[in-house]
C-alpha cells in the first residue's frame, strides 16, 4: 500500500470509528421502540435540518449528480437540482410543521402508523399497504448505497467490489442497529458537514488542476450544448440534442418526491420544538442549493481537468467516480494531501451512509412495527420489540447487499426509480391527509396503490415507447395517485366525526 493510500485509509478509518462510537453511546439511551425509531421527538433545529438533507442527498450528490453533469452537460443535472431545491423548500414550508403536530396528536411514530391513525383504519389494510410500499422501494434504494461504497473502495484500493460493499454494509448496520434514530440523526449531522467540506475541497483543487475558471468555461463551450440549459450534450455523437419543455417539466418533477420520502418525513415527526422549524427550513434550503450547485460544477470542472494535459487526470470510464478520481489525484501530492483526500472520500462514504441508515430504520420499522405488530397483531414486550427491530434491520440489509451484488449497478438510475416510487405512492396521500378534511381511508388506499403501481407501468411499459411519453415516471404517477385519491374519497363515505375532529384540532394549532 502506498503512502497516499495509507493517508486516505487513516482518514476513512477515523471517520468510521467516530460513527460507530456514536452508535454505542446512543445504544445506552435507546430504551424503547419509540426512541429507536423516532428518538423521543427530541431533535433540535440544526440537527433536524442537516440530518434531513444529508439523509436525502445520498451518494447521488457526490457521485450521480456530478457524473451526469460531466457526461451530458448542465441541463439534466441543472434542472434536476432546481426541482429538488424547490421541493425541499416547499416540503419544509407546508408539510413539516403540520406533520409534526398531527403525528404527535395521534401518537404516530412511523409514516404507515401516521396514515393508519390519521384515518382510523381498524382493518390495518392502509397500514400494511404503506409498510409494503416502504419495503419495496427502500430495499433497492439501500442497495444503491451499498453499491456506491463498493465502487468507492474498489476504485481507490483495488479491493474486490463485493468485499468492500459487505464491509461497508456491516459498519452502517452496526451503528444504526445499536443507536437507532438518534444515532442515525447525529451521524447524519456530522456527515452533512463532511460532505460540505468534501465538495469545497474538490471544487477548489479541480479548478486549479484544470487551469482556472476561464479554461474550464472555454473547454465546456467547445462541446455543443454542454452549457445550454435547453440542450443536452450527447457524448456518443459529440453533438447537442434538444431538451424540450416537456423534458424540463418532467425533470423538475423530482421535487414532488419530497412530499413522500419516509426518511425525511420521519425527521419532521421527530422535531422537538415546532416553533423552530423556520430556522430548520432556512438552513436546509441554503445547504441544498449550495451543495447541489457545487456538485454540478464539479462535473464541468472534471471535464476541464481531462482537457488540461500534464495533470495526470484521464477520461473516466465510469462518470460516477469523478470525485473519487479527483481525490485520488490529490492524494499523490503528499501525505498531508492524502489525509485531505481521505476526508473527501469520507464525504462520499458519509453521503451514502447518511441515507442508508435512515432507509434501514424506515424499512425496519415498517416490517417490525407495522406489519408484524400492526397488521398481524403480534404482541411483544419492550425487550422483544427491540430484538425484532434490530433483527429486521439486519435482514433487510442482507437483501440490499444481494441486490447490489452486480458491480455495474448505476447509482443514479436506482435512486431515481425509488425516489419516484415514494413520491407517487406517499406524496399525494400525505398532502391530502394533512390538508384535505374530506379525504378518507378508501381514497388513501386507492391513491397509494395507484401511484405506486403507475411507477412500474410507466417505467417499464409506457416510457419505452419514446416520444412525448419518454418522461420521468414520477410526474404521471403522482398525478394519477392524486386524482384517484380525490375521486375515490368523493365517491365513498365521508370520514367519521372523530377523524374530522382530530383534523380540525391540528389545523387550529399555531
Amino acid at each position: 500500500m502506498t503512502s497516499a493510500q495509507i493517508g486516505i485509509m487513516i482518514s476513512i478509518v477515523a471517520y468510521l470509528a467516530v460513527v460507530v462510537i456514536i452508535g454505542v453511546i446512543y445504544s445506552r439511551r435507546t430504551k424503547n421502540v419509540g426512541d429507536f425509531y423516532l428518538g423521543g421527538r427530541k431533535l433540535g433545529p440544526l440537527v433536524t435540518a442537516m440530518s434531513a438533507e444529508a439523509s436525502d442527498m445520498s451518494s447521488w450528490l457526490l457521485m450521480g449528480l456530478p457524473g451526469v453533469a460531466y457526461l451530458t452537460g448542465i441541463a439534466d443535472a441543472g434542472w434536476t437540482a432546481i426541482g429538488l431545491a424547490v421541493g425541499t423548500y416547499f416540503n419544509w414550508l407546508i408539510v413539516a410543521k403540520r406533520l409534526r403536530n398531527y403525528s404527535a396528536r395521534i401518537d404516530a411514530i412511523t409514516v404507515p402508523d401516521f396514515f393508519s391513525k390519521r384515518y382510523r383504519d381498524k382493518s390495518n389494510i392502509l397500514l400494511g399497504l404503506a409498510a409494503l410500499v416502504i419495503i419495496v422501494f427502500f430495499v433497492p434504494y439501500t442497495a444503491s448505497g451499498f453499491a456506491a461504497c463498493g465502487k468507492l473502495f474498489g476504485t481507490l484500493f483495488g479491493i474486490d467490489y463485493h468485499i468492500a460493499m459487505v464491509v461497508s454494509a456491516i459498519v452502517i448496520v452496526g451503528y444504526t442497529s445499536l443507536g437507532g434514530f438518534n444515532a442515525a440523526s447525529t451521524t447524519d449531522f456530522i456527515q452533512s458537514i463532511i460532505m460540505s467540506v468534501a465538495l469545497v475541497i474538490v471544487l477548489c483543487f479541480g479548478v486549479s488542476q484544470a487551469g482556472g475558471i476561464n479554461a474550464i468555461a472555454e473547454n465546456a463551450k467547445s462541446f455543443d450544448g454542454y452549457l445550454d440549459m435547453f440542450k443536452s450534450y450527447n457524448p456518443e455523437t459529440n453533438a447537442a440534442g434538444n431538451y424540450t419543455a416537456l423534458t424540463i417539466f418532467s425533470t423538475l418533477a423530482w421535487g414532488l418526491g419530497y412530499f413522500g420520502m419516509p426518511h425525511i418525513l420521519l425527521r419532521f415527526m421527530a422535531i422537538e420544538d415546532p416553533h423552530k422549524i423556520k430556522l430548520s427550513r432556512r438552513v436546509a434550503t441554503i445547504w441544498v442549493v449550495i451543495s447541489m450547485a457545487v456538485a454540478v460544477l464539479i462535473g464541468v470542472v472534471g471535464l476541464g481537468m481531462v482537457a488540461n494535459p500534464g495533470n495526470g487526470f484521464e477520461a473516466l470510464a465510469d462518470s460516477e467516480t469523478i470525485i473519487v478520481q479527483i481525490a485520488n489525484l490529490l492524494s499523490t501530492r503528499g501525505f498531508i494531501f492524502a489525509l485531505i483526500a481521505g476526508i473527501i472520500l469520507a464525504g462520499i462514504l458519509a453521503s451514502t451512509m447518511s441515507t442508508a441508515d435512515s432507509q434501514l430504520l424506515a424499512a425496519s420499522s415498517s416490517m417490525s412495527e407495522n406489519i408484524l405488530g400492526g397488521l398481524f397483531k403480534l404482541k411483544l414486550n419492550e425487550t422483544a420489540q427491540m430484538v425484532v427491530a434490530r433483527a429486521t434491520l439486519i435482514v433487510i440489509s442482507v437483501i440490499g447487499v444481494i441486490l447490489a451484488w452486480d458491480s455495474n449497478s448505476n447509482v443514479f438510475k436506482i435512486v431515481s426509480f425509488a425516489w419516484a416510487g415514494f413520491g407517487a405512492a406517499f406524496g399525494p396521500t400525505m398532502l391530502l391527509a394533512l390538508f384535505w378534511k374530506r379525504s378518507n381511508k378508501y381514497g388513501a388506499m386507492a391513491g397509494m396503490f395507484a401511484g405506486g403501481a403507475m411507477i412500474f407501468i410507466w417505467k417499464f411499459a409506457v416510457r419505452p415507447m419514446g416520444g412525448i411519453l419518454d418522461i420521468y415516471e414520477l410526474l404521471p404517477a403522482f398525478i394519477v395517485g392524486l386524482v384517484v385519491n380525490i375521486l375515490i374519497s368523493l365517491f365513498t363515505a365521508a370520514p367519521d366525526e372523530k377523524v374530522v375532529k382530530a383534523f380540525e384540532e391540528v389545523k387550529e394549532i399555531k
